[in-house]
């Protein structure tokens, strides 16, 4: 994601007690707004609940500002919980946790020249005719400043804040407890799953040798894709904690609402098919729907594809009944959709009638624009609201509540990311076709 220039650069705390004790800083904070706003309110004859007092303004913006400053863990388990659990939470903490996926701080130039000096050694800059120590994108792990190699290649440099991989588990074990202890999350939501998931994940994303090669993978699985353009990576620069790659500039995807209506239809249909083989064909995932991980090349029309970090390899057996559940929902086919949801890990042993028959519903709605015929209208379609409403609905149900596999979440994610971005650019896809032509449907 871009960084935003008018954010004020902070250091990264990197050692353990420093980040444990911003987050009891932020405790203290939180619980400091909440008398003062319990004075506040009993003075007006009021009495304020436990709750209300805890979801203030303030309180929200001091859990979001500190947990953007952490960055790393802390910051991605709020991406996590906000976009896998925000039907179940408070809308004030909904809302606070989704700033966490645009927002980020930029470390300072000292910290920088820190991290390029422990990964290249003292004279680094002896790579380099330029480099910009201005970064010009800032996300939850790193950040992306552009160079210029001694030969002339231009280049991207994605650096990791200090001290991230080895504080990932404590960090999600601490912000977990805080959010937990405050109030800020319900009793009866289960995030256990969640959080695991938050920690293999983070290992997973700080690892960028690992990235890098999923990098390479995909350029060389789409090199039949004239359509789509991967970095390169540069191995020599290429560390544990440092990527550096091609640097290929394009527009923001989100920008682009106003290019022709074909046009935009064409970048939704490429997505949608690059989704359909990584699924299908790939059964490798880049699993992150940030609309940031796109750029587009208005010249060459072609997508430029970023960020490998969240990228998953998928079982046959899982992609199987994938196939299954979205053909079964296209042919309105409950008792076959309800076999994949099975196999796939969604019921529980003691689940409900009402409730299997909630999920499936939901299921059945996120493939009506498979089912449509003809161009489906991602600009005028209240699909996402529905969606959200019947999440909703089920959530309520305490009784109900059960986290499916990883995979699922995150492939769900994925294809809820690209549902998002088409209504963004209010796009009209063939879904079906795009699904027969890759082989998800049987053709008549």
């Amino acid at each position: 994601m871009a960084a935003d220039p008018g954010v004020k650069p902070s250091a990264v705390p990197d050692g353990r007690w420093s980040r444990l004790i911003r987050l009891g800083s932020l405790a203290g904070g939180v619980a400091g707004n909440m008398l003062a706003e319990g004075a506040r309110q009993f003075a007006q004859g009021k009495r304020p609940k436990i709750q209300q007092l805890l979801l203030t303004p303030g309180n929200a913006r001091r859990v979001a500002d500190q947990l953007a400053q952490l960055r790393g863990a802390a910051m991605k388990l709020g991406q996590l919980l906000s976009m896998d659990a925000g039907e179940l939470l408070p809308p004030e903490l909904a809302e606070i946790l989704s700033r966490l996926r645009a927002d980020a701080t930029p470390m300072p130039m000292s910290q920088v020249v820190k991290a390029l000096e422990a990964n290249w050694g003292p004279g680094w800059d002896r790579h380099f005719e330029r480099f910009s120590f201005t970064p010009m994108a800032a996300a939850s792990i790193g950040q992306v400043h552009f160079g210029q190699r001694k030969d002339g290649r231009h280049i991207a440099v994605k650096i990791q804040y200090p001290g991230i991989r080895r504080s990932i588990d404590s960090d999600v074990d601490n912000v977990a407890s805080l959010l937990r202890l405050s109030g800020l999350l319900p009793k009866s939501l289960d995030i256990k799953p969640l959080l695991a998931e938050a920690k293999k994940q983070l290992h997973d994303e700080a690892d960028y040798r690992r990235e890098g090669a999923c990098m390479i993978q995909f350029a060389s699985l789409l090199t039949d894709a004239g359509d789509f353009v991967v970095p390169e990576m540069h191995a020599d620069l290429t560390t544990d904690t440092i990527l550096a790659m091609t640097r290929l500039d394009g527009v923001a995807l989100e920008t682009l609402s106003h290019l022709p209506q074909a046009e935009r239809d064409q970048i939704a249909g490429q997505l949608f098919r690059l989704l359909f083989r990584e699924i299908f064909e790939f059964r490798l995932i880049q699993t992150d729907p940030n609309f940031a991980n796109y750029r587009y090349a208005p010249e060459s029309k072609r997508l430029i594809l970023l960020d490998f970090g969240a990228t998953r390899a998928y079982s046959t057996a899982m992609i199987d009944s994938y196939r299954h559940l979205m053909n079964s929902a296209i042919a309105d086919d409950r008792v076959g959709m309800n076999t994949a949801a099975e196999a796939i890990g969604y019921f529980q042993h003691n689940i409900r009638e009402h409730q299997r028959q909630a999920v499936l519903d939901i299921f059945a709605l996120a493939c009506e624009p498979l089912r449509h015929v003809g161009a489906y209208d991602f600009g005028s379609s209240d699909l996402a609201t529905r969606i959200r409403d019947a999440g909703m609905v089920l959530g309520m149900d305490r009784d109900f509540w059960h986290t499916p596999p990883a995979d699922a979440l995150f492939l769900h994610r994925k294809l809820g990311g690209l549902y998002l971005l088409a209504a963004k650019l209010k796009a009209r896809v063939k879904l079906g076709d795009i699904a027969r032509s890759g082989g998800l449907i049987a053709c008549p």
